[in-house]
C-alpha cells in the first residue's frame, strides 16, 4: 500500500469567473484560459500539481455539467468517470458532497483534498508536502483547511484565526482553529496580522469522505439527504431521475465555511507559505504575473510611452497606452474595458448592467 493510495484530490471547476470578464465567460470560463501565459489553463495548471502526488486515475473534477467535454478535452489524462458535471450550481457545500459520494462508492476509506482551479501556487511542493501531512491527521477525524500565512494586511479574504497546537505531521505544524472571521476593514485585517496567530482563508480542505458525509447529516440535513438518494443512482439508468428528485430542489450557492465548517467542532488547520495567489480579479493577475522593466503585464502586441504598473490584454489589436498609472486595458474581440486597477472589483457591476440591458450575448 502506498502512503497515499487512499488520497483524492477534488477539483472544483465549475465557476464562471465573472471579475475576469470580458475574458471569462459563461462558454468559456476563466479555469479553461491561459491567465498566466503558460500555455497552461489553470484548470490544467491545478491538474499538473498533484500528478507528482497521485496518479491521474485517483484525481476527480466537479464541474458543471456543460463544462465536462471542455474538462475532458484539457485533461484526457483522467478517467471519463472522475469528471462529474452538476446539472446545477448548488453551492460548494453540493459540490463537495457529490465529490464525497462519488469516492465513498470507489473507497470507503477515501480521504478528499479539496482544490480549486482558479489559485496560482508558486510552491506546488510546499502544497503537495501539507497535503499528505493533511493525509495523515485526517485519519483521525479532524477537519483540515490550508491557511495562508499573510504577508499584508489583505481585506479581500477571509480569515482563520488559530489556537493551540496539535501537534506536527511530515514535518508540518496544524493547529486548532479557533473561528473563522470574515473578510474584514483594513484596521481589523492590520490588527488581524499583528496578532500574528491569524491565516488567510485559501478554500482548501482535506478530511475523509464518511467524516464530511457525517458532518452533513449533522449541519445540513436535507444536502445529506440529497445526497444518499443521489449515490445508488450514480452512473445509472435512475440518475437524471434522481438529480431531478433531490438535487435541483437544493438551495443555491451554500458555502461549505457557512454549511460547515464554522459550526464543527473538529476542525484544523495547517499555517503554509505556498505562493498561494487567488486569481479572481484582473487586479490580482496584475499583482502577481511577471512585470517588464516599467512595471507592466502586457500580453498583447503593445506600444507604450510613459506608462506604468499597467496590465494590457489583447489576442488581435495592437494596445497602444501612454501616461497610463495602475490601469487595466483588455481588449477581446467585442468588448474592451478599460478601470483603474483598484476598482477592478466593480467588474460585477457592468455585469449587472448588461444584464439589466438585455445585453447578456456580452456574456456567453
Amino acid at each position: 500500500m502506498t502512503p497515499n493510495e487512499h488520497l483524492y484530490p477534488i477539483i472544483l471547476a465549475g465557476g464562471v469567473g465573472s471579475r475576469l470578464w470580458p475574458r471569462s465567460r459563461k462558454t468559456a470560463p476563466k479555469q479553461f484560459l491561459d491567465l498566466t501565459g503558460n500555455r497552461r489553463s489553470m484548470l490544467q495548471e491545478a491538474f499538473d500539481r498533484m500528478t507528482p502526488l497521485v496518479p491521474p486515475e485517483q484525481i476527480f473534477v466537479i464541474t458543471n455539467r456543460e463544462y465536462v467535454d471542455a474538462v475532458r478535452e484539457q485533461l484526457p489524462e483522467i478517467p471519463a468517470r472522475n469528471i462529474v458535471g452538476e446539472p446545477a450550481a448548488r453551492g460548494s457545500a453540493a459540490a463537495i458532497g457529490l465529490g464525497a459520494i462519488h469516492l465513498l462508492r470507489r473507497d470507503p476509506q477515501a480521504v478528499m483534498a479539496v482544490l480549486t482551479a482558479d489559485h496560482l501556487i508558486t510552491r506546488p511542493d510546499v502544497l503537495r508536502q501539507t497535503l499528505r501531512a493533511a493525509a495523515e491527521l485526517a485519519q483521525t477525524g479532524e477537519l483540515i483547511t490550508l491557511g495562508i500565512e499573510p504577508g499584508y494586511p489583505e481585506t479581500g479574504y477571509g480569515y482563520i484565526e488559530m489556537g493551540e497546537t496539535l501537534g506536527s505531521y511530515q514535518g508540518v505544524t496544524a493547529r486548532r482553529v479557533v473561528r473563522f472571521r470574515e473578510k474584514p476593514d483594513l484596521a481589523t485585517a492590520e490588527a488581524f496580522v499583528a496578532a500574528g496567530n491569524f491565516v488567510w482563508n485559501s478554500g482548501m480542505f482535506i478530511w475523509r469522505a464518511d467524516v464530511i458525509m457525517a458532518q452533513f447529516s449533522r449541519h445540513m440535513p436535507r444536502l445529506h439527504h440529497a445526497l444518499k438518494h443521489l449515490q445508488p443512482a450514480l452512473g445509472g439508468p435512475e440518475e437524471t431521475a434522481a438529480f431531478d428528485a433531490y438535487w435541483t430542489p437544493l438551495p443555491g450557492n451554500v458555502t461549505i465555511d457557512y454549511g460547515v465548517m464554522e459550526k464543527a467542532k473538529r476542525v484544523a488547520v495547517f499555517p503554509v507559505d505556498m505562493g498561494w495567489h487567488d486569481i479572481g480579479s484582473w487586479a490580482a493577475l496584475l499583482e502577481v504575473l511577471p512585470k517588464d522593466a516599467n512595471g507592466n503585464v502586457v500580453q498583447a502586441r503593445h506600444l507604450d510611452h510613459d506608462s506604468n504598473n499597467i496590465l494590457a490584454f489583447s489576442k488581435n489589436r495592437l494596445i497602444a497606452t501612454i501616461g497610463l498609472q495602475d490601469m487595466i486595458v483588455v481588449d477581446t474581440d467585442d468588448v474592451v474595458l478599460v478601470m483603474p486597477a483598484d476598482r477592478a472589483q466593480d467588474v460585477k457591476k457592468i455585469i449587472r448592467t448588461l444584464r439589466e440591458n438585455g445585453l447578456d450575448h456580452y456574456l456567453e
